[in-house]
């Protein structure tokens, strides 16, 4: 027998095994959803697509809950932001490893996602000065133009997904400017972007595995040539500053490629589901998408509350680097504790009456949909650059915009929003 035979009958082999595992994993999950487990039902449909409820019932458990598999779940504002500013606590075990098995399996490189110190402090110094506000701003007109095209494209069509023709070009296009590849690329980015998100939910097949590992490779290839070119032609994009850094010996080809990677996928799932989710919110709530229309400088109001209300990331894992105390209860070594970000920003202690979307809320950023800490997103003023940019554009220009069929959402927990948002207008596009 040949050897790439050998390696083809173990990979199939590794491939069933893996699917055993994942089929046995979310049998269990299931029967404990059955059984009302609250988090067990956020792993599954119909409770994931609105979480809050099963939310609602951890809090009232306490703010440090054991579930029936296992798991420890930080329910309130106060100890999840406690959790993600405690230095005691990181993203891998304690030696290093990855903290979750799915992330080892598809050898995730989201880099500062997956990083604690010192690498992480490193690489985060390099990488913060693109996303400093003052440097955001200078892409504010570019955003505004690629927004244009992108409604006058979408009603030109006779038709109109909110997500699929607006939420979701957006920040790839923004993306390709960033990185200073061209906008042929984009198309590209968002089918790797949709691909690798996943990895950030675990893996759900064999299927799902290969795509990852085939997205990473290429994605890879795509990143080293436009190192190349950059070291050749460098330009004003953050490849051109990194590369920078590369020659100077501040990080490795492979770090810099994997800063590449992290920058396609959480600058592409967080605001394509803010946006979103924020439009789905103000088209369910009619006197607030009037209030918008009305006054679009509340545009960054409406950012703020989606965050807090229905945020695009659900939770995040922290694990203890020692053994410590946390809310009554002793953690030994390496004991993960799940943040449920989603459910600190509908947490009663800091905003009265959570529930109710309102973008007069007071109160409305004390959330953490950006987590908190040493982890806090780099990406955060993009995301709320794009996001504000796309609320007031489609008050100004869409001011007819409303629900045209039942939106689908995504199949996904820690990801939260929708796969599809299908709406009209009873109004032409006001021109710019």
């Amino acid at each position: 027998m040949s050897a790439s035979h050998v390696r083809d009958g173990h990979g199939r082999l590794a491939e069933l095994s893996l699917g055993a595992r994942l089929f046995a994993q979310g049998a269990m999950t299931w029967v404990f959803a059955q059984r009302g487990d609250p988090m067990a039902r956020l792993l599954h449909a119909p409770w994931r697509n609105d979480p809050y409820p099963q939310h609602r019932l951890l809090r009232e458990q306490g703010p440090l809950v054991r579930s029936k598999l296992g798991v420890l779940l930080a329910t309130t504002h106060e100890l999840c932001d406690e959790v993600l500013r405690d230095r005691r606590f990181g993203v891998r075990t304690s030696d290093g490893a990855y903290g979750d098995p799915t992330a080892s399996a598809v050898e995730l490189q989201l880099s500062l996602l997956e990083l604690d110190p010192p690498d992480h402090s490193r690489l985060r110094k390099l990488a913060a000065p693109a996303f400093r506000p003052r440097r955001m701003e200078t892409y504010r007109a570019r955003i505004e133009q690629i927004t244009d095209e992108l409604l006058d494209r979408a009603v030109a069509r006779g038709e109109f997904d909110v997500v699929r023709d607006f939420a979701g070009p957006l920040p790839i296009r923004v993306i390709c400017e960033l990185l200073g590849l061209p906008p042929l690329d984009a198309e590209r980015l968002a089918r790797h972007g949709r691909i690798l998100a996943g990895a950030l939910d675990g893996i759900r097949s064999p299927r799902h595995l290969r795509q990852m590992r085939e997205s990473f490779t290429e994605l890879d290839a795509m990143f080293d040539r436009l190192i190349e070119q950059r070291r050749a032609n460098p330009g004003e994009d953050v490849v051109s500053d990194l590369v920078a850094a590369l020659d100077e010996d501040k990080l490795t080809g492979t770090e810099l490629v994997q800063l590449c990677d992290v920058l396609l996928v959480a600058g592409f799932e967080t605001t394509v589901n803010l946006i979103g989710n924020g439009t789905h919110a103000l088209l369910r709530h009619p006197e607030q998408w009037a209030q918008l229309r009305a006054d679009p400088d509340l545009a960054p109001a409406v950012v703020e509350e989606t965050l807090r209300w229905d945020p695009p990331v659900q939770m995040t894992m922290r694990i203890a680097h020692e053994p410590l105390d946390l809310a009554g209860r002793h953690l030994p070594l390496d004991t993960p504790v799940l943040t449920l970000l989603a459910a600190a920003g509908r947490d009663p202690a800091v905003h009265p009456d959570p529930d109710r979307f309102d973008i007069n809320r007071p109160d409305r950023a004390e959330h953490l949909a950006f987590s908190s800490g040493i982890h806090y997103c780099l990406g955060a003023p993009l995301a709320r650059l794009e996001a504000e940019i796309a609320f007031r554009n489609l008050a100004t220009r869409l001011p007819g915009l409303r629900r045209a069929g039942a939106p689908k959402p995504r199949p996904t927990s820690l990801i939260h929003g929708l796969a599809t948002l299908p709406a009209t207008t009873n109004h032409t596009l006001t021109p710019t």
